[in-house]
C-alpha cells in the first residue's frame, strides 16, 4: 500500500453481493463516493453545505479498474488521495485494498468539478485554496 491522504476502513454487507456471492460491481462507487465524502468533512468541506448553497461537486468522469472480488463480511480499506488535475478539475486517486492482507481489489480515478449556482464550472474558494496546498494526511476511525 502507497501513502493515502485518507484512509477509511469499511466491511461488506450481505445485501451489496448479487447471485454470484461477491460484491456487486456498481456497490464499488458507493464505497468510493462514500470514503470522498467522509475525507472533504475531515478536511473542513462538507458535501452537503457546499449543496445547500448551490455548488455541487460532480463526478465527470469515473475510471475503475477491477482487480479482485469482495464477499460479504470482508473488512476493507479505501485509501485515497485528491489533486488538482487543471484549473477546473480535481481528480482522486482511491484504493480498495482487503484488510487483512492489503490485496489489491480496486484502483480508481474519479474526476470531478464543482458547478456554481448557474451550473457553469467553478471551483469555490476554499476548495481552490486546499487544492492549492498540500493535503494533510487523515484517517478515519
Amino acid at each position: 500500500m502507497q501513502n493515502y491522504a485518507f484512509i477509511l476502513p469499511m466491511s461488506v454487507r450481505d445485501y451489496e453481493c448479487d447471485m454470484q456471492g461477491i460484491v456487486n460491481n456498481s456497490v464499488y462507487q458507493n464505497y468510493l463516493e462514500h470514503a470522498r465524502h467522509e475525507y472533504l468533512k475531515a478536511v473542513g468541506m462538507d458535501f452537503k453545505i457546499y449543496a445547500q448553497e448551490g455548488v455541487n461537486l460532480v463526478v465527470v468522469r469515473a475510471e475503475l479498474d477491477y482487480k479482485y472480488p469482495l464477499e460479504s463480511g470482508d473488512r476493507f480499506i479505501v485509501g485515497l488521495n485528491m489533486v488538482r488535475e487543471s484549473r477546473l478539475k480535481f481528480v482522486f486517486y482511491q484504493d480498495i485494498f482487503l484488510e487483512k492482507d492489503k490485496k489489491l481489489i480496486l484502483k480508481a480515478k474519479i474526476t470531478g468539478t464543482a458547478l456554481n449556482q448557474h451550473g457553469r464550472p467553478e471551483i469555490p474558494e476554499k476548495l481552490d485554496a486546499f487544492l492549492q496546498n498540500e493535503a494533510t494526511v487523515f484517517t478515519a476511525k
